[in-house]
């Protein structure tokens, strides 16, 4: 049996039995529909089809199930507590999917007279990393579109693995700080860097499915150098039986200020190659912000970089790459209304000499998003993304190497 298809049922057979009456169960719904114009160049593609665009949906216009996601928690008296997220989309350039994107059992202590506490988090999460996608089913409450970073995170990365938290509650003491700090240790990330480095920073709010593949850009060195790649890139795949780590700390003031930093190291054998997919070795580090200027006005920040490479089985390097990406984003909400203003900045550096597999890339964006509050949980949503960037790689296809992509959404979200 195909070993995605056991991790799914484990998940499943673990979120839905309760083994106590006592336990309580919730279920949070979202269902997010719009209609998008994309401007950028003629017949150009998304990067979910293998092409070069930077948005989820291709050039043109239409109408999309943007996201259906489902969040189920299932909560004991004794601590323990087990959690399934799936998620579904329709209409956007790739097929229409639905499956799961998260699935873990946790267990968080009672906090001593300190205020120490300790968690435990088991199964197949998202990293603590993001400070947009906060809301039901990873989405961001903020903007349509997530930033180019956090949509590398839902595109490639997740933790198949356990979690080790400890927390110091600041109240115990009469302190208005807090602070908790992670360690994970996870497998199933070994092809993590490829996607970044083929079609490089995207902007969107698709998170790959534990059952999906990802289509890989047509690039020349898939001829040559690189043959053996396969067509698709698994995200979520295991070649060299290692465990990589990922180190967090958080800290927050007085529901002020919210800070995290964090390193992660997927610890990969870059020389193995298996079936057409390649080990990468990669490694970043994370920085995130949250300020509350005043009651109803917030900025968030975020910012990482990192390396990535893959060798030949003789230890040459063949695909060599550092990146960064970084936005800052000011939100203000005040009865009904909210808007939320993105700018942003993203690159990839190319170390390698590898002919025709040209991965550098530089690029900035914008993006303004205003919603209306409809009624609770109900809402109507209208945004505008604006990206620059500069990316050789799409001579391959015919395309411009500087284009400037403009993408404008309006949308009606649901949280129940």
């Amino acid at each position: 049996m195909n070993i995605k298809l056991l991790r799914t049922i484990a998940i499943l057979s673990i979120a839905f039995l309760s083994a106590s009456e006592a336990a309580e169960h919730k279920l949070k719904s979202l269902i997010d529909i719009r209609i998008f114009q994309v401007n950028g160049v003629a017949n150009s593609e998304s990067y979910l089809t293998g092409n070069y665009g930077k948005f989820s949906f291709n050039e043109g216009e239409g109408v999309s199930l943007a996201q259906l996601g489902l969040q189920y928690h299932l909560d004991w008296e004794n601590g323990f507590s087990a959690t399934v997220v799936a998620n579904g989309y329709s209409g956007s350039a790739d097929n229409t999917a639905f499956g799961i994107t998260e699935g873990f059992v946790n267990y968080k202590s009672l906090p001593n007279i300190n205020g120490w506490r300790y968690k435990i988090k088991a199964g197949l999460y998202y990293p603590k990393i993001s400070m947009e996608n906060v809301a039901t089913a990873w989405s961001s409450p903020y903007t349509l579109t997530s930033s180019t970073l956090n949509n590398w995170l839902g595109e490639e990365l997740r933790h198949s693995g356990v979690e080790f938290s400890i927390d110091k509650l600041g109240k115990f003491s009469n302190s208005k700080h807090d602070f908790s700090a992670d360690i994970s240790f996870f497998q199933n990330n070994d092809t993590l860097g490829a996607m970044l480095a083929w079609h490089g920073w995207t902007i969107g709010n698709r998170q790959t499915l534990l059952s999906e593949n990802l289509v890989v850009q047509p690039f020349k060195a898939r001829q040559d150098l690189l043959s053996e790649q396969a067509a698709n890139s698994d995200p979520f795949l295991e070649l060299d039986n290692r465990w990589g780590t990922h180190i967090v700390g958080h800290w927050r003031y007085n529901n002020t200020w919210k800070a995290n930093v964090g390193y992660y190291n997927n610890n990969a054998d870059p020389k193995i190659v298996k079936e057409g997919q390649y080990t990468w070795s990669t490694e970043f580090v994370h920085l995130g912000l949250k300020y509350k200027l005043n009651k109803q006005m917030e900025i968030i920040g975020q910012y990482m970089q990192g390396s990535t490479y893959m060798q030949s089985p003789y230890g040459d390097k063949v695909v060599d790459n550092d990146f960064q990406s970084a936005f800052v984003m000011l939100r203000k909400f005040w009865q009904n209304h909210h808007v939320a203003l993105r700018v942003e900045e993203f690159s990839v550096d190319d170390f390698d000499l590898t002919l025709g597999d040209n991965n550098n890339e530089y690029g900035k964006g914008v993006t303004v998003s205003y919603r209306f509050k409809l009624a609770t949980g109900s809402y109507i949503q209208a945004e505008y993304n604006w990206i620059n960037s500069t990316r050789p790689s799409r001579y391959y296809v015919w395309q411009p190497v500087r284009l400037i992509e403009e993408q404008a959404q309006i949308a009606y979200r649901y949280y129940f």
